[in-house]
């Protein structure tokens, strides 16, 4: 609980994944292997799915872009 506000936690399929953050499932997997993106939770034997917290997390933790020239 952060500011006294509760976030519900909820799984993402890869698709709600790809379009939060901006990357196609080859990037995302990518990321996984390198370590530097959340893991995804299974759900059976050939389904997974994303915290919605951690993804959210991440996204938080991106730089911002800087204003260098671009409009």
């Amino acid at each position: 609980m952060e500011d006294g506000k509760m976030t519900q936690t909820t799984l993402m399929r890869l698709p709600q994944v790809e379009k939060a953050v901006g990357l196609k499932k080859s990037a995302i997997y990518l990321r996984i292997k390198e370590g530097t993106f959340p893991r995804p939770v299974s759900l059976g034997a050939k389904h997974i799915a994303f915290r919605s917290d951690e993804v959210e997390d991440w996204i938080q933790s991106r730089p911002r872009a800087t204003n260098g020239g671009e409009r």
